[in-house]
């Protein structure tokens, strides 16, 4: 299990239901169906085709947006913190992974350099043998 899916199933109710809203209310979805809602109140309001429950200006209205508001801005809020908190988990999980990859690229590095010593000497070697052959010296 990697650390996002252990993330993910360790949440709470609580914290499962605050990010569902906030994804909710954070979407076109839920702008239209908003819009739409406040079309229709006012709609029925001033048209009175129904008892006029909100007359113009609307202050029963604007008391469930401010309701609304002051609920969804706290299960936002809690739902970036806790996104926060993943992604400073994600950072340092990335953080511990290229440090692995780093300490692999400089073992890499250092046989690299080892077989590179190790050609240069065997090509030393066989050139001093070729000289040896062919009787010039050094």
């Amino acid at each position: 299990m990697n650390w996002h899916q252990k993330f993910k199933e360790e949440r709470t109710f609580s914290q499962r239901l605050a990010d569902k809203i906030a994804e909710q209310m954070g979407s076109w979805k839920f702008i239209i169906i908003q819009t739409v809602f406040v079309f229709v109140w006012m709609g029925l309001n001033i048209a009175g085709i129904v008892y006029e429950w909100d007359k113009y200006p609307f202050i029963l209205l604007n008391l469930l947006f401010s309701t609304q508001a002051a609920y969804a801005a706290p299960i936002i809020m809690m739902s970036q913190n806790r996104q926060n908190a993943k992604d400073r988990i994600k950072a340092e999980e990335d953080y511990r992974t290229n440090l692995a990859a780093k300490r692999e690229i400089e073992q890499l590095i250092k046989m690299l350099d080892r077989i590179e010593e190790q050609k240069l000497d065997k090509i030393l070697e066989n050139l001093d043998k070729i000289m040896d052959h062919l009787n010039i010296k050094k």
